[in-house]
C-alpha cells in the first residue's frame, strides 16, 4: 500500500504551492545519493524516488486535486509514471538546475520532456588550482605587480584534447551508442548511468596520441601577470577565473594564498604596525626629538623628557593601508628601547658617576657599566 503522498513530504493537506516546494527541496537535498555515504546510497535513491513521485503529483494543480479526490487510484488511473514527473517543475526547486541535472541520472528517460531521451551533461570544466604567492611587507604595503609561474595542464595541441593521434582517431562507443550513457532498470523506474566504457565520452580511443599518451592534456608553466592590491595579508586570498586547469569544458580558476615575509624591523597586528625604537638614555632624560623609520619614508616623533623603557607611542596613518579602502591606514606603535652605551671615555663614566651621587644613587664598583647606567636610569 501507497503512503501519503502529503505524509512523505511531511506537509498539511492545505499547504500551498510554497510549502509544498519547500518541503521537496529539504528533503531532496538530504536524501540525494551524492550526498549520503555509499552504505546508504540503495536506500537513499528509493527514499528520492518517493519524495520526488509525492512532489511530482502535489505541485501540479489537476493531479493534486485527482488526487485529493480519488486518492492513489485517481493517479494510477490516469497517468503514467512518466506523465506524474512531466508536469512538476523541479527546475524552480533547485534554482539554475533543470530537471536532467537533478533527476535524470536517478529516473532516466521518464524526464526527458516531449521528445523523450535525456540530455548529455556537458562536458567536463578544468579542476581549480591553488597555489601560494610570497609578498615582503613592503609589497604589501605599497601594492604590486608580479609576474606569477603556475605549472597546469593545458590541452594538448597535437590532438586538440581528444587523446587520439592527430585528434581523428576515435570511434563511437558501441555500448552507449555515443551517448555516453547507458540504461538500467530498477523496478518501476529507468535508471542513466554513465558508460562505463568510454566514461560518458560516448568515444573510445583507437590510437592514443603520443604527445600526451592519450591525457589529451600536456604539463605546461604558465606565466601570469597579476596586480595585487594594497593591504594583503597572510589570510588573504585572490581568485582569477580561467586561469586554473584546462577541460573539454572549460577552464577552472586559479586561487592564489597570500603569505607575507616576516620584516627584519616591523611586526604586523592587522592594519597596524609595531616596531622597537632604540633611543639613547640621554634622550630619554632630557626629551627629544627623533627620527621613526616607516615603511613610506620617516616621521619625526617627540619623546618628553623621563621617557621610561618601554614606553609605546602611537604615530597615526603610518601603519598597513585597509584592503578594501586602501586610502584608509592603520597605525604604528613605537616602542620606546633605551639604549645603553657599552663603553664610556673616562669622562663620561665620571660625569654619570657624579650625576649618580646627585641623584642619590649608590654606584658601586661591581657588576658592569651597562648595569650600573641602568640603575641611574631605571
Amino acid at each position: 500500500m501507497k503512503k501519503d503522498y502529503y505524509e512523505i513530504l511531511g506537509v498539511k493537506k492545505d499547504a500551498d504551492a510554497a510549502e509544498v516546494k519547500k518541503a521537496y527541496r529539504q528533503l531532496a537535498l538530504r536524501y540525494h545519493p551524492d550526498r549520503v555515504e555509499e552504505g546508504e546510497k540503495k536506500q537513499a535513491e528509493e527514499k528520492f524516488k518517493e519524495i520526488s513521485e509525492a512532489y511530482g503529483v502535489l505541485s501540479d494543480v489537476k493531479k493534486r486535486q485527482m488526487y485529493d479526490q480519488y486518492g492513489h487510484s485517481g493517479i494510477d488511473q490516469n497517468y503514467t509514471s512518466e506523465d506524474i514527473f512531466r508536469g512538476a517543475d523541479f527546475s524552480s526547486v533547485f534554482g539554475d538546475s533543470n530537471l536532467d541535472d537533478i533527476l535524470g541520472q536517478f529516473f532516466g528517460d521518464a524526464f526527458g520532456g516531449a521528445g523523450g531521451g535525456r540530455r548529455r551533461r556537458g562536458p567536463a570544466r578544468g579542476g581549480d588550482i591553488q597555489y601560494e604567492v610570497l609578498l615582503t611587507l613592503e609589497e604589501a604595503y605599497s601594492g604590486v605587480k608580479k609576474l606569477v609561474k603556475v605549472p597546469r595542464n593545458e590541452v594538448c595541441r597535437d590532438c586538440q584534447g581528444t587523446g587520439a593521434r592527430n585528434g581523428t582517431a576515435l570511434e563511437e562507443c558501441r555500448s552507449c551508442g555515443g551517448r555516453g550513457q547507458v540504461m538500467m532498470n530498477s523496478g518501476f523506474f529507468r535508471m542513466a548511468q554513465t558508460c562505463p566504457h568510454c566514461r560518458g565520452e560516448g568515444r573510445i580511443i583507437k590510437e592514443s596520441c603520443p604527445q600526451c599518451s592519450g591525457r589529451g592534456a600536456v604539463k605546461h608553466v604558465r606565466e601570469i601577470e597579476v596586480n595585487f592590491p594594497k593591504g594583503l595579508d597572510n589570510d588573504s586570498q585572490m581568485r582569477l577565473r580561467g586561469e586554473g586547469e584546462v577541460g573539454p569544458g572549460g577552464s577552472g580558476d586559479l586561487y592564489l594564498f597570500i603569505r607575507v615575509k616576516e620584516h627584519d624591523r616591523f611586526r604586523r597586528s592587522g592594519n597596524d604596525l609595531e616596531m622597537d625604537m632604540p633611543v639613547s638614555f640621554v634622550k630619554a632624560a632630557l626629551g627629544a626629538d627623533v627620527t621613526v623609520p616607516t615603511l613610506h619614508g620617516s616621521v619625526t616623533m617627540k619623546i618628553p623628557a623621563g621617557t621610561e623603557g618601554g614606553k609605546v607611542f602611537r604615530v597615526r596613518g603610518k601603519g598597513m593601508p585597509d584592503l578594501r579602502h586602501d586610502e584608509e591606514h592603520g597605525d604604528l606603535y613605537v616602542r620606546i628601547m633605551i639604549d645603553v652605551p657599552k663603553k664610556l671615555s673616562a669622562e663620561q663614566r665620571q660625569l654619570l658617576e657624579q650625576f649618580a651621587k646627585l641623584s642619590g644613587e649608590s654606584v658601586e664598583a661591581g657588576g658592569t657599566l651597562k648595569d650600573k647606567i641602568k640603575k641611574v636610569f631605571k
